[in-house]
């Protein structure tokens, strides 16, 4: 029996058993569905988060004070900082200061933002910023803030608050009184513009010996950022900083990644079990209605071993029949996960990322699944005895 017959008996056969095709269609559909749909949406955070932390510098290392137990009052000063500077490898590294609980006022309410001390360096040296207008800060500056979009436009505001140029008063509580400090807005920079966060986030960067004067921070700082001149010299300068300054940690780009891969791993892990459960169910239920449909053609395959056909041929068709509902089931699940996977992230701004790739692998994926389904059913309609199959009523 050659190709097309058993291809032409097969589609005659699904043809024939259309209701029956169709419920296994569903089944494996629907874990195909499954798997696109929660692995677009999981590989489309993994990108989201990946693309931040590529704004964080593949040769950037944050240093900090390491506090493991809890409190410690050392802090790191420009001492840290021209030890810093003189190891070898090092292109540059700015301090940098940063505080909460700011608010200003605008249009009769309040809004809170993070204020972040830094100097004219930190822009050149941190990740990749995208201005979005206006200017950096520069040497000069005293009173000038760069500010993030969100600080302009909050949540459920229309309209942004502030225009470039505007001047802004800020409140913060020192030391139980509420001070007041007038800052104009010279620059505005995307909310993720460091690298970091997957939510919007307002903060004002004002020049760092401002923000000492604000927060009498005295020469100390909370990290200092470093960048380094090749990738390749990352982990060197990372240990060489650690071995000089013994109180200090360090967070680089890779240590970032490793921590993303094992959460994405086990995201994927748990989701795909969900989806790998839905499979099975389809594959149970392919190898209940195939069984079935053996049981009901067995006059038929007695008739066609008693007039040649062989175990392979036999097995061939079965297999065929399996394979065809694989196919379809893979293509129209794919499908329909992708369109599952969009529509998700137009509503609750989940981001999700399909490929044909992924759908290769789900239309694989699912031929898998019901080859093997079929192959008890295909190998027992293959070894049928053809008298006893003719004398089946």
């Amino acid at each position: 029996m050659n190709l097309s017959d058993v291809l032409g008996i097969s589609l005659n056969s699904v043809n024939e058993r259309k209701f029956r095709f169709a419920l296994n269609l569903i089944g494996i559909m629907i874990g195909c569905a499954a798997v696109g749909g929660l692995i677009s949406i999981t590989e489309g955070m993994r990108d989201d988060i990946q693309a931040q932390i590529m704004g964080f510098g593949p040769t950037v290392i944050n240093v900090y004070v390491e506090r493991s137990g809890g409190y410690t009052d050392r802090w790191l000063d420009w001492r840290d900082l021209r030890t810093i500077q003189g190891i070898q490898g090092v292109e540059a590294a700015t301090p940098m200061d940063f505080a909460g609980g700011f608010a200003y006022k605008a249009q009769g309410k309040y809004y809170y933002t993070d204020v972040n001390g830094v100097s004219h360096e930190y822009f050149s040296i941190s990740g990749n910023w995208n201005l979005l207008e206006g200017r950096f800060l520069t040497r000069s500056d005293k009173g000038a803030a760069v500010v993030t979009n969100w600080f302009m436009k909050p949540q459920g505001v229309n309209e942004p608050l502030y225009k470039l140029g505007d001047r802004v008063r800020v409140t913060y509580m020192r030391n139980g009184v509420e001070e007041n400090f007038m800052f104009r807005i010279v620059g505005v920079v995307d909310e993720q513009a460091s690298g970091f966060g997957s939510n919007p986030v307002s903060v004002m960067y004002i020049p760092l010996r401002t923000f000492e004067q604000l927060i009498e921070m005295k020469g100390r700082y909370h990290l200092i950022k470093v960048r380094v001149e090749s990738i390749e010299m990352v982990q060197q300068v990372a240990d060489e900083i650690k071995r000089k300054l013994k109180y200090t940690g360090v967070f680089t780009m890779d240590m970032i990644m490793e921590q993303l891969n094992q959460i994405m791993a086990t995201i994927n892990g748990v989701l795909g079990g969900i989806a790998g459960i839905s499979l099975i169910v389809a594959g149970v239920s392919i190898i209940n209605t195939m069984t079935i449909s053996v049981m009901e053609r067995t006059k038929e395959i007695g008739t066609m071993k008693a007039i040649g056909a062989k175990k392979l041929d036999v097995m061939s068709l079965f297999m065929t029949e399996a394979l065809i509902t694989g196919i379809i089931g893979g293509l129209l699940g794919a499908i329909l996960g992708f369109v599952l996977s969009y529509a998700v992230s137009v509503f609750t701004e989940l981001p999700s990322s399909v490929s044909p790739m992924l759908g290769v692998l789900i239309v694989g994926f699912a031929m898998v699944t019901c080859v093997l389904s079929g192959l008890h059913p295909a190998w027992r309609a293959s070894n049928l005895n053809p008298v006893e199959a003719l004398r089946h009523e």
